[in-house]
């Protein structure tokens, strides 16, 4: 039987896609520091992301943009985004391991696992591999909009992102689905 972990990154956030990960491991594969990627570092995941990508017998990611999000919500667009991930995969999975409650349909038999990437390897190593993935991209795209701060808050509400949001209104990447979005966007018309 092969089996494909699979996670996705970034259902909270306010702003960017969000980006899910598939990663089959080979048998008995073991990777010292494997866990769910937000007890890990930035440095420590770069490099287990790296190691992972190397060694596994395949991975891949697969993603939902800004717009797919607002059409047709955020649990829809991760699991869209886990789906894509998987049929992406060079290798066809016998199973896919989800994290979560809620699995997308696959060609493959689907299990989910609540808390998966705290106890299953593979569902650890796709958690890390999209993190990385992700956080790089919301880096890069601080570069296109600098006075939200992705680059340290990663799309999150922090309240310097939320501040930003009520003083400069939305970019392109933001959220506007989401009701702080939403509610920012409403009190700076109101502020003007």
């Amino acid at each position: 039987m092969i089996f494909a972990g699979v996670d996705e990154v970034g259902r909270g956030p306010l702003a960017g896609p969000v980006i899910a990960a598939a990663v089959i491991l080979p048998d008995g594969y073991e990777l010292a520091g494997l866990t769910d990627s937000k007890k890990l570092s930035p440095e420590k995941r770069i490099i287990l992301s790296e190691l992972i990508k190397h060694q596994a017998v395949a991975w891949s990611t697969g993603r939902c943009d800004v717009d797919e999000i607002d059409r047709i919500n955020i649990l829809q667009a991760a699991l869209l985004a886990m789906k894509r991930a998987v049929e992406s995969l060079s290798v066809m999975p016998d199973v896919s391991l989800i994290d979560g409650c809620f699995a997308p349909e696959l060609a493959c038999r689907a299990v989910t696992i609540v808390k998966g990437d705290l106890s299953e390897p593979s569902i650890s190593a796709a958690s890390i591999v999209a993190k990385v993935a992700r956080d790089r991209e919301m880096c890069m795209l601080h570069e296109a909009y600098p006075k939200y701060g992705f680059n340290r808050n990663k799309g999150y509400a922090t309240s310097r992102h939320l501040e930003a949001l009520r003083r400069d209104g939305a970019c392109e990447i933001h959220r506007r689905s989401f009701s702080p979005v939403r509610e920012a966007l409403w009190q700076r018309q109101l502020d003007l």
